[in-house]
């Protein structure tokens, strides 16, 4: 049996970024029985090419290689999280050594200066960057911010109430937690008083600055959760912050207006209050777990079926159902009427609408998760808005792994939205931005050194010509040279290897470039039956589209029929985007739709874990005393 097209798909690249698809092999190709047993019989081994490290000796050309392990390749790991430690805020150095000196008296210096001169007494810490600012501060501030008189002001007990409704938008209260100065206190010690006031202030600016700063950019530096994140972080001024905070005649306004203010944050943050006021418990419809019911059967959970699309379904679709819904008594037929509810519910949520009632659907029709995981979905993704820009661009792509959805914004509204199949756990998509600037029409897929290594390898170390039967162009160096002539029981980073536009060609008719480290991009592929799976975390970590000339000619800014005809012309070609084009290739488990209602995803990559463990490791690092 020769290996077919189909053969050759499933053998090789059974889970790929860009499976490979190609073209009929000659009589003499390696066979699919020759891959089960382990490949046809070595070849002599080859002296290796320039650039092409062999890795042992060849004393003579007839003697075959030895046999060495396969090497591998291997995707970024998760990290364990590392919190910064608090850090003691040196304040004690800018107390007047004058003024200091009568603390030690039964005589203490009246008002403000008593309280700065009781700074040396200070001992508070705070985050790295907090700390530094408000010693800089205080540093050029000679005045108190938050005393009045021998008391704490109003302006310090709006702060605190807006600190301690932190949860409200994500993040913890006790971070930002302060001990507040008793009212009463002995006026024959003044000195203990002046002490207290003096913590309290460069407490109170100290937690001010570390909200301002979580606010800003988040609590948790993205690029320690794992080598999958990449984000610069946001830099934050928090000296111009506490300026600020004295200038502010609104300090709640001020202190709110710190995190993002974009409609999706607001959304998240609406739907987290509404959650957390919810007091019914658990609002989720039971379906037995393994049920699985297709049109014609019959199924005593059909009745916990249809009362989840009762429950869940939207009003349109109720309506347009409602003689179905409002006959129905119970019953565990599945009769077409109930089948066609069931389509249209399976429809509006993204699903395959066939009427087979299994996992995916059965997560809609329970609500999916519970009221508190979806509380913890959205903690993770609060604080994960923060990474991104305040405002996203009025024209922007973003992609949401977790949906294995991408969606196109223009003139600042969603324009359409398309299916989409991203990497699969071993081989994951990053979380990143860029910007998009070319549409490549006609494509060459250059193979990545992974998969090269992972799964061309042990089949070229059997046979050496299967590249080249195959139609793959072969580089050592930047030379083209012929698959056989390689010796590749050597190192393969010299080696490239490239597929020439084709109608099999892995990248499809396109390709849409945004020029990052991790060589990911969008393209279309001709395994277009993945597109109807639900769960779609099946490539190598490149993101296919269902309808990638729609994309295309959105991005370029002209129209789908231009786009063809740039890809009938033949040949390959780069058509460059000239419009500022951000795109975002995020992961968010719980994100608003364009209707303004929160979807959430499962966390197919298992990262919402990751951030729950970053939270924990930041809680502990900061409740630490040092």
């Amino acid at each position: 049996m020769k290996l077919t097209k189909t053969a050759v798909l499933a053998a090789a690249l059974a889970v790929s970024c860009a499976a490979i698809t190609l073209p009929a092999a000659p009589a003499n190709a390696i066979t699919l029985m020759d891959i089960l047993r382990g490949g046809k019989k070595k070849e002599p081994a080859r002296e290796p090419l320039p650039g092409v490290d062999s890795g042992a000796s060849l004393p003579n050309a007839t003697v075959k290689q030895e046999a060495k392990p396969l090497p591998r390749v291997t995707g970024p790991r998760y990290y364990t999280y590392k919190a910064d430690a608090l850090k003691r805020v040196a304040v004690d150095k800018l107390a007047d050594p004058v003024v200091t000196s009568s603390i030690s008296t039964d005589v203490a210096p009246a008002g403000d200066a008593g309280i700065r001169a009781a700074f040396a007494t200070v001992d508070v810490r705070a985050t790295p960057d907090a700390a530094k600012a408000v010693e800089t501060f205080y540093g050029d501030y000679k005045k108190l911010v938050w005393i009045d008189g021998t008391g704490i002001s109003e302006k310090a007990k709006t702060a605190i109430a807006v600190l301690a409704d932190a949860a409200s938008v994500g993040l913890d209260p006790w971070d930002y937690a302060v001990q507040i100065p008793p009212d009463s206190f002995d006026s024959a010690d003044m000195n203990k008083r002046y002490s207290e006031l003096a913590t309290f202030e460069v407490a109170l600016s100290s937690a001010v600055a570390t909200y301002v700063q979580d606010a800003v950019r988040g609590r948790i530096d993205p690029n320690r959760i794992s080598g999958y994140h990449d984000f610069k972080r946001k830099d934050v001024n928090l000296v111009a912050a506490l300026k600020n905070v004295v200038l502010s005649g609104n300090i709640r306004n001020y202190l709110e207006s710190r995190s993002p203010l974009n409609d999706d944050f607001r959304v998240l943050k609406a739907e987290l209050s509404k959650l957390r006021a919810e007091t019914g418990g658990d609002d989720r419809v039971v379906i037995a777990e393994g049920t699985l019911l297709k049109p014609g059967e019959s199924n005593p959970e059909l009745a916990n079926i249809i009362k989840g699309v009762v429950r869940h379904g939207s009003d349109a679709l109720k309506t347009d159902h409602s003689v179905t819904i409002a006959t129905y008594k119970g019953t565990p037929d599945y009769t077409p009427e109930l089948v066609a509810l069931m389509e249209a519910f399976q429809k509006e949520n993204g699903l395959k609408p066939d009427g087979v009632v299994g996992k995916a659907s059965i997560r809609k029709l329970v609500g999916g998760d519970s009221v508190a995981d979806k509380v913890a979905k959205l903690e993770v993704a609060l604080e994960q808005a923060r990474w991104l820009p305040v405002d996203l661009g009025a024209r922007h792509v973003f992609i949401n792994q977790p949906a294995f959805m991408v969606y196109y914004h223009e003139d600042g509204r969603e324009k359409f939205s398309m299916r989409t199949v991203v990497g699969s756990k071993s081989n994951q998509t990053y979380f990143f931005e860029d910007r998009v600037q070319t549409v490549e029409v006609n494509p060459y897929w250059g193979v990545p050194q992974s998969i090269i290594i992972n799964e061309m390898l042990p089949k070229l170390r059997n046979d050496p010509s299967y590249l080249d039967r195959m139609g793959y162009e072969v580089a050592v160096g930047g030379r083209a040279v012929p698959s056989s002539s390689v010796n590749w029981h050597g190192s393969t980073a010299g080696v490239s290897v490239r597929q020439p536009p084709s109608g099999d060609n892995a990248l499809g008719e396109l390709k849409i470039l945004f020029p990052n480290t991790h060589a990911i991009y969008m393209h279309d592929t001709p395994s277009k039956s993945f597109f109807k799976k639900d769960m779609r975390a099946l490539s190598h970590g490149c993101v296919r589209l269902a309808e990638p000339r729609k994309m295309a000619a959105a991005v370029l800014g002209v129209s789908e029929a231009d786009v063809g005809k740039e890809i009938a012309a033949g040949g390959n070609r780069a058509l460059p985007v000239k419009a500022d084009i951000p795109i975002y290739i995020a992961y968010f488990t719980a994100w608003p739709n364009k209707d303004g209602a929160v979807e959430y995803f499962d966390d197919v990559y298992g990262r919402d874990d990751y951030m729950r463990k970053a939270f924990e490791a930041t809680r502990a690092a900061r409740q630490a005393q040092g």
